[in-house]
């Protein structure tokens, strides 16, 4: 293996050693396997390129001050990406067939953990895809899943920094009872003109509104929103929002701090009342939010008024990425040490 610059990774693909696949024929998940080759056989008439029967998870492992490998809720991937299987009629895997293939995918690449001081991590990208060959519109009868593994650097290249969002209305994201709360590639593909908008306009990222009224807080482009006030964290309640793991994880954490958590309806005007807000996700853990443009309305909501982080997103940042690199107790389960 080359010599990796550990502390100058982006968030990117780099090759690794091995990937892991199961196979699901004749109504039933095979044996793992393990596989170096980073192209897929796929069937011209496969359900995944044509009628996107397709879902994607992602998680991270991190290795402690003591050397040992941490993975991060994993069992919250496994139980979202079985959410996705019912949701767009594949079969599930079983939350210990997904424990299997990600601890196998992360030992068999263990070198490719970046050491403790370096800021960075292993990141785990499980994918499900229909591979049985259908033209009418109908669930395949053959899927494949498969984890590969990558190292990734810190997401903000310039520290834990406060940046500007801007709202889009021109388009949605997901409809109301379409496919938002599952973890599909559609959902992505939706996002990436907007998204594309908001980078050249000088922003990191564009907010949706929901797409019915055109009045409450939806979310980033591929992250949830949350907002800090009198002691509260309140985050959008909405049928088109992925349920983050992350957010999940900073509800809890925000409650050991003993502030009040809510999950509500957030419409946009209350965006002048936050003292913090932030985007966050696997990736980022926490985006600070130093302001958000509504260029259609002519409104622009001040959140960070210096321009920095708030302590309170600077507190559960902290905390959470403690508790991923084993610097704090994990109090709630939430890690798995590989052995």
């Amino acid at each position: 293996m080359k010599d990796i610059d550990w502390s100058n990774l982006s968030f990117g693909y780099m090759k690794t050693d091995y990937n892991v696949r199961i196979y699901y024929r004749n109504h039933a998940w095979g044996e793992l396997e393990i596989s170096s080759e980073e192209t897929i056989p796929l069937h011209i008439a496969a359900t995944s390129l044509h009628y996107g029967q397709e879902a994607f998870e992602g998680l991270k492992a991190f290795r402690g001050k003591d050397g040992q490998i941490r993975i991060f809720r994993l069992e919250e991937n496994a139980a979202r990406l079985q959410s996705t299987c019912r949701g767009i009629m594949m079969p599930e895997l079983s939350t210990e067939r997904f424990r299997e293939a990600v601890l196998k995918a992360v030992t068999l690449n263990e070198h490719f953990v970046p050491p403790y001081e370096s800021g960075a991590s292993l990141y785990i990208r499980p994918l499900l895809i229909g591979t049985g060959a259908q033209v009418g519109v109908k669930p395949a009868d053959e899927y494949l899943f498969l984890i590969f593994v990558t190292p990734v650097g810190p997401y903000f290249k310039g520290g834990f920094a406060a940046t500007p969002y801007v709202i889009t209305r021109k388009y949605d994201r997901a409809a109301p009872l379409g496919t938002g709360t599952f973890k599909v590639g559609g959902n992505y593909a939706a996002s990436l003109r907007a998204s594309q908008e908001a980078h050249a306009g000088g922003y990191s990222a564009e907010f949706y509104l929901d797409a019915k009224e055109k009045k409450f807080i939806d979310e980033c482009g591929a992250a949830n929103f949350f907002g800090i006030k009198n002691n509260t964290y309140i985050t959008p309640l909405s049928t088109s929002i992925l349920p983050s793991i992350t957010n999940k994880s900073l509800m809890q954490l925000a409650e050991d701090l003993g502030m009040k958590v809510e999950r509500r309806p957030i419409p946009e005007e209350e965006l002048n009342t936050f003292e913090e807000a932030g985007a966050c996700g696997t990736a980022a853990v926490i985006s600070p939010i130093e302001r958000i443009d509504d260029p259609e309305n002519g409104h622009s909501y001040l959140i960070a008024k210096d321009g920095k982080p708030g302590p309170m997103c600077l507190k559960l940042y902290n905390k959470l990425r403690a508790i991923q690199y084993g610097d704090e107790p994990d109090t709630h389960g939430w890690i798995t040490i590989v052995e």
